[in-house]
């Protein structure tokens, strides 16, 4: 009877051995091309490395204000302070339009008007064609405002950086590429001039009631 036992536990023996094999056979080897990254080339590694990093930029958004959702900016009120341009100063001569006067037609409101020491820069830049502009720019109804930034003569940015730190602002312009990025700030209504009128833009309805 002993031999037969002994056959029976050589047998397992050699199972296990056969599976430990088989089990050893079926581990990929770390060097398996199937298990390594494919190496780019370093121009390839760049425009990688650049596609991460910008979308990391995607996730840092700005903050906004909870008082400017429903694109309704409770911190707007009558007197609107509206800040105009030089081009919305040299459309409203072209159209014979008083800027105050009109403005209070256009919003059903008193308004002060605001223009900044940048566009009052740029003005006094352009010379003897644009004196018209400069003496109504000049008017003592106007409230005078310093520029963001010491020295800063280029206005457009200069409006830009005041409407998005202080959204009490209506701005009043008949640039093209200032109302485009001005669009992107929340509860900044726009002025421009459409058939020899003021026209508003992005005003809730709500703001002229009362």
């Amino acid at each position: 009877p002993r031999p037969p036992a002994r056959s029976a536990m050589a047998k397992k023996q050699k199972q296990a051995k056969t599976k430990q094999f088989a089990a050893t056979k079926r581990m990929i080897s770390p060097n398996d091309s199937r298990i390594q990254k494919p190496k780019l080339n370093p121009n390839q590694q760049a425009k990688l490395d650049a596609q991460k990093e910008k979308e990391k930029g995607l996730n840092h958004v700005t903050q906004t204000s909870s008082s400017l959702f429903f694109t309704h900016n409770s911190a707007l009120g009558p007197p609107y302070h509206v800040l105009i341009d030089t081009n919305f100063i040299n459309f409203s001569i072209q159209n014979k339009l008083d800027i105050m006067r009109s403005l209070m037609d256009c919003l059903y409101a008193k308004v002060t008007v605001c223009i900044t020491d940048a566009v009052m820069a740029e003005l006094e830049k352009l010379g003897p064609k644009f004196r018209v502009a400069l003496t109504i720019a000049k008017d003592p109804r106007f409230e005078r405002l310093p520029a963001m930034k010491p020295g800063a003569t280029y206005a457009d940015d200069d409006l830009v950086e005041r409407v998005t730190a202080h959204r009490i602002y209506i701005v009043a312009t008949c640039d093209k590429d200032l109302k485009r990025r001005l669009r992107k700030i929340p509860g900044v209504p726009l002025i421009s001039i459409k058939e020899r009128r003021y026209q508003v833009e992005r005003m809730p309805e709500g703001q002229f009631i009362g």
